[in-house]
């Protein structure tokens, strides 16, 4: 898998008036990082109308501090808060990243699914890690799955969640493809919050796994 860092940003109270004037600078870092293979991906969190919500960028570890202190969506108030978590990429056979003019209304859905606590939680997730994977591989080759990763608790630490985008354009029917996952009738995921997304066609390399 591909250790990466992952940081998921919450919109202000306001994101939507200040986000306009911010999108310029904020294209403007990300599309040379996109290009140098530095940002994996980067899609907003929308809720089921289109608004903005957040943020999820997935950057190489090496260069997350620069990126956090350039970013203007950060600097300019667009966030009211965000997180950074070790995260790796599941190396499945993904088609390629959706690419052309960015959409008018979310195409995708993703998951941020964070498991239960306690000493028992890991267990759950490696007995029922195998199935869930199976259910997964031939969800990448169909183009369900766009991308699906763990999130660990440190660098090369302890799996503790997940974040999958599956290409759901409304959130209802990702949970219901996902209701029958190892994951959820195993009890491996306990709080899941639940977007829509869509994606800008930026210069990504290509993601592990594929062809």
């Amino acid at each position: 898998m591909t250790e990466c860092s992952l940081v998921l940003a919450k919109a202000a109270a306001d994101a939507e008036a200040r986000i306009g004037s911010a999108r310029p600078a904020h294209l403007a870092l990300i599309t040379p990082m996109a290009e140098a293979g530095e940002l994996i991906l980067g899609v907003p969190l929308m809720d089921a109308g289109g608004s903005y919500r957040g943020s999820l960028m997935i950057i190489r570890t090496a260069v997350l501090d620069r990126y956090l202190e350039a970013e203007p969506f950060r600097r300019e108030g667009v966030w009211e808060s965000h997180a950074a978590y070790p995260f790796r990429i599941a190396p499945l056979p993904y088609r390629p990243l959706p690419d052309g003019p960015a959409p008018a209304r979310p195409t995708h859905s993703v998951a941020i699914a964070f498991d239960g606590k306690g000493p028992e939680a890991l267990s759950r997730r490696l007995a029922a890690r195998e199935a869930h994977l199976a259910r997964a591989r031939p969800a990448a080759e169909q183009g369900i799955l766009t991308l699906g990763g763990a999130i660990l608790d440190a660098p090369d630490g302890r799996m503790i969640g997940s974040v999958a985008i599956t290409a759901h354009p409304g959130s209802g029917a990702a949970q219901d493809w996902w209701a029958a996952d190892p994951y959820l009738t195993g009890g491996v995921w306990r709080d899941i919050t639940w977007h829509a997304t869509r994606f800008a066609p930026l210069p990504y390399h290509a993601l592990p796994g594929v062809a």
